[in-house]
């Protein structure tokens, strides 16, 4: 049998623009259709409360199950994606999204929130994580991975902002119950467009990934067809095999630590209680979601930064340098918090927002540096403890809620394990990629 022919075949015209920035664009859409339920516990936890008169504790519980699943759920999509293919993985998580919230709506039992907010989108968001954003740029990108990760995780970002104002003012009137649909409908229009336009593989479209030509020709070489790669049989065992094989490097360990008190900052506890927590000081809650959605904003802003510097400078100092600023606006933040909007808090939540996961472009740069191939489904991992830092804060705030009736000690601890976090990173070593690098088998 002979070898397969690899010589691209010319094109008769050249394209204005690369199909990579098309699936890139259409992923953005996906993430922000995905996003919407990030900021529904914050808005809606006080509303369930009057309803139901359920405790802090409880909406908090479904919120870690949430977290939980988002996070273990990650590494095997990615290994999903690789055996199904990102756009079925992609709808199928969309789905799932959807019919968890407008399943919400329904609810009139604790135990049944947990089943919608934690099991059905836990699952869906879990295959929409932040490690979507690094398959898609490790697949499709050959140059400018930072820069496109750091757009793709600013998509999250974008869905917060999208949907929080509407959320909070749907749950104010007429009811949580819209809110909750709201998020399904986003959810669910996204799906037409991923299926249509959200290609696998740069192969399916007979081009290389986007830089991959010009280094080929800067090369003076001829430039190959970009094959798929060959489907995983099992997804799971993939997952499991890669964990294995990266527990074994110091780097691995560090980045879970870090990216655990990463989620612990931001999803766990500003996510989900800076509204309750505002509201204690007596502001209302949609002014408190006017705030989340100005941090979304700055969001955007810092992580496409962020990328675009991680392609250019030492991604373990960047991670050194986010996680202590983080750290220093959760220390001040109880005094910040009041009744009314001060010049103060507009401060925090601008530099909160530039900061919120500006750590994402850094940190998937150094599991594609010392990982290779194995780099997005090691990224999946280390998201993983992203979630279980964030599913351990949102249970642990809400428990110190319910005790002290305030959230003062959760922001204290807070600011001092992004300390944790800071000195951890700079401690990753500078030829990791290097001298750590973890050799894929054939």
């Amino acid at each position: 049998m002979s070898a397969p022919d690899t010589t691209r075949i010319p094109a008769p015209g050249r394209r204005r623009i690369h199909p990579a920035w098309i699936v890139a664009a259409v992923a953005f859409l996906a993430l922000v259709g995905a996003a919407g339920f990030r900021a529904a516990p914050g808005v809606l936890m006080v509303p369930l409360q009057n309803e139901f008169g359920w405790s802090t504790t409880v909406l908090s519980a479904a919120v870690s199950i949430n977290l939980v699943l988002f996070g273990l759920t990650a590494p095997f999509a990615a290994a999903l994606m690789e055996r199904f293919g990102i756009r079925t993985v992609t709808s199928v998580a969309l789905v799932l999204i959807g019919a968890g919230s407008a399943l919400t709506v329904l609810v009139t039992q604790s135990w049944q929130i947990l089943l919608t907010w934690g099991l059905l989108i836990g699952l869906g968001t879990g295959s929409m994580a932040l490690v979507f954003a690094a398959t898609i740029a490790n697949t499709w990108f050959a140059k400018s991975r930072g820069l496109v990760i750091g757009i793709l995780t600013a998509g999250s970002a974008a869905g917060q902002l999208v949907f929080l104002p509407f959320m909070a003012a749907l749950a104010q009137n007429p009811g949580w119950r819209q809110a909750s649909l709201l998020i399904a409908a986003g959810a669910l229009a996204v799906v037409p467009l991923v299926l249509k336009f959200l290609k696998n593989s740069p192969a399916d479209v007979g081009v290389l990934a986007y830089g991959a030509e010009a280094q080929a020709e800067r090369d003076g070489e001829p430039e190959p067809v970009s094959e798929p790669a060959e489907p995983r049989r099992n997804a799971a065992v993939r997952a499991l095999q890669v964990l294995k094989r990266a527990s074994k490097v110091r780097t691995f360990w560090a980045l879970v630590a870090g990216f655990a008190i990463c989620g612990a900052t931001t999803n766990g506890l500003i996510g989900t209680h800076f509204i309750p927590s505002a509201h204690d000081h007596g502001m209302t809650e949609t002014t408190a979601a006017g705030l989340l959605a100005v941090v979304g904003i700055f969001d955007i802003v810092g992580t496409i930064a962020s990328g675009w510097l991680t392609d250019r400078f030492n991604p373990r100092i960047l991670l050194a340098v986010y996680y202590q600023f983080r750290g220093i606006g959760l220390l001040v933040l109880p005094l910040l918090l009041s009744a009314t909007v001060q010049p103060s808090m507009i401060v925090f939540v601008v530099i909160y927002g530039l900061d919120w996961v500006a750590t994402v472009p850094p940190t998937a740069a150094i599991c594609r540096q010392v990982f290779g191939a194995d780099g997005s489904v090691v990224f999946g991992w280390v998201f993983a403890a992203h979630q279980l830092g964030a599913a351990a804060a949102a249970l642990a705030a809400g428990a110190i809620r319910d005790a002290t009736g305030q959230y003062t000690y959760a922001w204290f601890a807070a600011a001092a394990m992004c300390t944790i976090a800071a000195v951890i990173s700079a401690t990753i070593r500078k030829d990791a990629g290097k001298r750590e690098a973890v050799p894929v088998p054939a």
